[in-house]
């Protein structure tokens, strides 16, 4: 079993947790309770209870809240000269008593409002040494949570006789945390989750940028590697605290998460099987992938087979594609198995219904893919083809040639098919490769990849390709500059965008995909309704499909664009309007032109002619892909010309633009930038170009006895 897949695997029997809050968590950096981190813990906590799960919650934050409410008074009823001398701080049992009152009234209001009842459990360490404590315990809290209450543990510091609790470990328990452990321990908990004011166990402080994040803690490797921080800002505990008490408790069998408490839903997600902070476990040791390949070996050991792979003759090149093409359809069972428990997994979580339909690999899809695969195959060798060559000077041969990228980057989502669209597209131009899928295709994507880094032969490498697994890796990898040497995004605009703004390499793809049609009034109204419906109608969340619909104002008059409405209708498209559209069809107003339904939605409005309808374009479009329906073929023209898109289309549907309907075999993505390649991504878009010279002796020397003939020695095709 893969440290991947087994270290989450806990996540499916758990029934009760106990979640331990810090102060850091609880108060801002000014002291104050952070009432919004608290509501939405407080709200993580009822969603689990009202799904059937034991929720035990540890509280910090009493005596920061005391003091706090402390200073305050005094303050209130401080005269000027006591101001001019101000006192030491609280005694800190005064803190508690005051603070823990406090707390607990602030979660019984949250809780109420949630319609959860809560109650609060003050404990000391010394307690814990009564066997008839410890049996009373179980019983109140099994007591409790019958009864659908969330018992809420704090340390009574109040009363505390404990005067050094670092020094003296004497105790039973010595902070929240460790209280948290043993808690966890001894009411049989599934699973413990310790919330902290970071992502969760670093190699390092987190503010040192070459600390890493620890996704699975494995005490042999990592207890003597780790350098900790400062402690709590606030609290008596800190990661060193928290690594302590979840090394114990996992030791004794039950699994830990350290986490961010700040996001709002990470122990939702930590239920629901992500990978979201560092998990500890008395198995993990024994889990392969113990050694955690960091974001930039994975890229170096990409970019070293690609060279490998550029090395090799082009018959073996081709050689490895059919041997994936091969290997997946001997392999089509498991491949499918494992996309059926995927789409299983999406229908439990509630994915919407275009989320899975992406997400199938529908019966015959695999004999489409390899036969794709075959055919790039077969495709002109793309390395090393000689572009221009020239004699510059005697005897001096120079050549423009092809070769690969280097390393590439592609993240993706929902559809495992692009993984072997992607995969066979770097393998024929040799590039290294680096795939990162959508969380709802784990299990297809990992088994595809299985499969075709299978038929890679041990001379290149299967870490030529190389499948990132988890989120986290993905800042990591955006950062390697001087080894990834392009990030192709496809996906949600969202994801493009966040990608675009989070890295110094060059991204190709588009952040939208806002396709237009414009209907001419010499259009053939029968052809356009055929146009107009497949554009919007045959894959409606494909980034090529129409999004709105632009018709020349004389068909407004004539009937045409009632028939292509009627059309759009007939198939189901919802409609809405452009401030001329609307008022004439008396549709509702769209709130923008620059919007991507993904469904069977889109914008209709009235133009005054082609310049107007080009404008329209240039104003709200994404220069993705934009179609005229006209039998005038001056008219046609402009648009052709003038049209500044990476795909411009005559009578034609948008859903042509398409790698493999272009011939290029597969697609990696669909580019809208303006440099390097554009449109539809192939093989070529994979390339670079470099310069090779070819000479006999030759120098410089100041350009004396040099002769310069540029003679142009290109083979004319």
């Amino acid at each position: 079993m893969s440290g991947a897949s087994s270290s989450r695997t806990f996540i499916r029997n758990i029934k009760r947790l106990v979640v331990k809050v810090g102060t850091a968590v609880v108060t801002r950096g000014d002291g104050r309770l952070a009432l919004g981190r608290l509501g939405a813990l407080c709200e993580q906590l009822k969603e689990l209870n009202s799904r059937g799960y034991e929720v035990i919650l540890v509280t910090s934050g009493a005596v920061g809240l005391g003091r706090q409410r402390l200073r305050y008074r005094k303050l209130a009823n401080s005269s000027f000269a006591d101001l001019q001398n101000p006192q030491g701080e609280f005694d800190g049992k005064a803190c508690a008593a005051v603070g823990q009152s406090s707390l607990m009234a602030l979660y019984d209001t949250m809780f109420s409002q949630l319609d959860v009842t809560s109650s609060q459990l003050l404990v000391t360490d010394s307690v814990f040494c009564d066997t008839g404590f410890r049996q009373q315990l179980s019983e109140t809290v099994n007591s409790l949570l019958d009864l659908r209450v969330i018992p809420i543990f704090n340390e009574n510091d109040a009363v505390s006789t404990r005067k050094t609790p670092y020094e003296d470990s004497s105790g039973i328990f010595w902070d929240n945390d460790s209280l948290a452990g043993l808690l966890a321990l001894e009411l049989k908990a599934d699973l413990l989750v310790l919330l902290s004011d970071v992502e969760g166990l670093y190699s390092g402080p987190p503010i040192d940028p070459t600390s890493k994040l620890i996704q699975t803690f494995v005490k042999e490797k990592h207890l003597g590697e780790i350098t900790f921080g400062d402690k709590s800002r606030v609290g008596r505990g800190g990661m060193t605290a928290k690594v302590n008490a979840a090394v114990c408790a996992s030791c004794a069998g039950i699994p830990v998460v350290i986490t961010s408490g700040f996001a709002t839903d990470n122990i939702i997600k930590v239920l629901q099987g992500e990978m979201k902070g560092t998990l500890f476990h008395k198995d993990a040791h024994l889990w392969t992938l113990v050694k955690e390949v960091s974001a930039r070996e994975m890229a170096v050991e990409a970019r070293e087979s690609s060279r490998r792979l550029q090395a090799l003759k082009s018959e073996d090149r081709r050689k490895i594609l059919l041997d994936v093409a091969n290997a997946l359809q001997d392999n089509e069972d498991m491949i499918m198995a494992e996309n059926n428990a995927d789409i299983k997994a999406a229908e439990e979580a509630g994915y919407e219904k275009s989320l899975i339909s992406r997400l199938a690999l529908k019966p015959g899809r695999i004999e489409l893919l390899a036969n794709s695969i075959r055919k790039i195959a077969d495709m002109e060798e793309p390395i090393g083809r000689i572009l221009k060559r020239k004699e510059i000077a005697s005897d001096l041969i120079l050549e423009n040639t092809t070769c690969s990228l280097g390393v590439l980057l592609v993240v993706f989502e929902s559809r495992p098919d692009a993984l072997v669209q992607i995969a066979a597209l770097a393998i024929r131009s040799g590039n290294g490769l680096l795939l990162k899928g959508g969380k709802e295709a784990r299990q297809s994507n990992a088994a595809l990849h299985k499969v075709i880094t299978s038929a890679i032969p041990d001379t290149v490498g299967g870490k030529l390709i190389g499948l990132v697994t988890s989120r986290e890796e993905i800042p990591d990898l955006l950062k390697l500059d001087d080894v990834i040497d392009l990030v192709i995004p496809r996906g949600s605009n969202k994801l493009v965008s966040q990608i675009k703004e989070s890295t110094k390499i060059p991204v190709l793809g588009h952040s939208d995909g806002i396709c237009h049609v414009y209907v001419d009034k010499s259009a053939d109204i029968e052809m356009a309704k055929r146009i107009v419906s497949d554009s919007k109608v045959d894959y409606p969340a494909a980034c090529n499909a129409m999004e709105t619909l632009l018709v020349h104002k004389d068909l407004a008059s004539n009937g045409g664009l009632m028939e292509l409405v009627a059309e759009l209708r007939k198939e189901g498209v919802t409609l809405y309007g452009g401030e001329r559209a609307s008022q004439l069809l008396r549709i509702s107003e769209a709130s923008s032109f620059h919007h991507e339904y993904n469904s069977l939605t889109c914008t209709v409005e009235i133009v005054d002619d082609v310049f107007a309808a080009i404008d329209h374009i240039h104003q709200y479009g994404s220069s993705h892909t934009d179609c005229i329906i006209t039998k005038d073929q001056e008219v046609a023209e402009i648009f052709l010309n003038q049209v500044d898109s990476a795909a411009v289309f005559h009578n034609a549907s948008t859903r042509f633009c398409d790698g493999a309907r272009f011939g290029l075999g597969a697609e990696v993505g669909v580019s809208t930038s303006r440099i390097h390649a554009r449109g539809p991504v192939g093989v070529e878009g994979l390339l670079t170009t470099r310069w090779i010279l070819r000479g006999n002796g030759q120098v410089v020397n100041g350009d004396k006895g040099v002769t310069y003939i540029h003679k142009d020695l290109t083979q004319k095709n």
